[in-house]
């Protein structure tokens, strides 16, 4: 299989580089066959191309079984007519990544973790209130007057079945209960547009319990008692907002791992953003990045049937376990005095 290698901006590089080292250290031992291939994205393309995300490497991604996507630095991009292109959202529009899965989970020993929190968050990415992806042509957001700004906000039956349909799914390997988030009290039409497909979607899942929560509500209850959650299904900027939250309650963004898919590939992305202050200072906690990676091993074994693939993923899991158990093999994020380039080393050891 072929994995496409984007590192981006700011820490990007390092991060990506530390969960690479473990990604070829496991693909060795174990043989899975990867093949992995690096391409320029962000400021690097920018300088070398006049754009941050090349039309033909757009293309290209379509080629690959999975990629592995750094963080950016979008608000050191130039407008988008001098080349500073949103790159997680181009490739969510054109390749139609609708699928934003985003577990938190406090990890043995790391204390500043909510107790009892084990949850995904399921969250769409293709619509929503994310006004840069919702018309064909032009931009949803905009000024009829120099005085007013307007946003529009987009959310369609398909957009909200496939995503009900994911996180049902979800549920399914995990304890069997879907809360969807929404504010129905207020938007009636489009969170009841969300809610109506939801529950639709339920039918088909009689053996997973669905409840539903407004948006206000579950930040409380998440703060409150996180341990009630188990996948949290929700429109784009909700989940968004959401995630961010439970993964600070699981003891840092930076033990966050993410992917965003489609049925046929997958991308492997730190939830986290580019850290350009502390960039190239080998302080990043690459802990996302590699939990990232190991989803995307994970995604690939069950969309494959290869259950190496899927073991992988579970194993590169289990080592960041040990490491983040022990204060002296942390990062300083974490309080512990490894760089980026030490943790992921350790890492490698325990993998054997």
């Amino acid at each position: 299989m072929k994995i496409l290698v984007l590192p981006a901006d700011g820490i990007g590089p390092e991060i990506v580089e530390a969960g690479v080292r473990v990604l070829n250290s496991i693909n060795a031992s174990q043989k899975l066959g990867l093949e992995l291939e690096y391409d320029d994205i962000g400021l690097a393309s920018l300088e070398k191309y006049g754009t941050t995300l090349r039309a033909e490497l757009l293309k290209k991604a379509r080629g690959f079984d999975g990629v592995i996507l750094g963080p950016q630095s979008n608000l050191d991009y130039p407008p988008e007519d001098e080349g500073g292109v949103n790159i997680s959202a181009l490739f969510r529009i054109q390749l139609d990544l609708y699928a934003n899965a985003r577990p938190a989970r406090t990890r043995p020993g790391v204390a500043q973790g909510k107790e009892g929190l084990d949850l995904v968050v399921m969250r769409e990415l293709t619509e929503g209130f994310y006004a840069d992806r919702n018309l064909f042509q032009g931009h949803g957001e905009f000024m009829p007057t120099p005085d007013i700004a307007m946003s529009l906000r987009k959310v369609t039956a398909k957009g909200c079945e496939r995503i009900a349909r994911a996180a049902f799914e979800l549920a399914m390997k995990r304890r069997r209960r879907v809360t969807a988030v929404h504010k129905a009290n207020v938007l009636k039409v489009c969170d009841g547009l969300y809610l109506e497909q939801v529950r639709k979607v339920a039918k088909d899942f009689p053996e997973v319990e669905l409840d539903d929560v407004l948006i206000d509500a579950m930040t409380a209850y998440l703060v409150r008692d996180p341990s009630r959650f188990d996948v949290v299904l929700a429109t784009n900027m909700y989940g968004d907002i959401l995630s961010d939250l439970a993964s600070e309650l699981s003891g840092s963004l930076g033990l966050a791992g993410s992917t965003m898919s489609n049925k046929d590939m997958c991308f492997a992305q730190a939830q986290h953003g580019s850290a350009p202050d502390i960039a190239g200072q080998d302080k990043a906690n690459p802990t996302s990045m590699m939990l990232s990676i190991a989803m995307l091993l994970q995604w690939l074994g069950e969309k494959h049937g290869h259950n190496d693939l899927h073991k992988a993923g579970s194993d590169i899991d289990a080592a960041l376990d040990t490491a983040l158990a022990d204060p002296a093999t942390r990062t300083a994020d974490l309080g512990g005095p490894l760089g980026t380039k030490a943790f992921g080393e350790k890492v490698v050891s325990l993998l054997g």
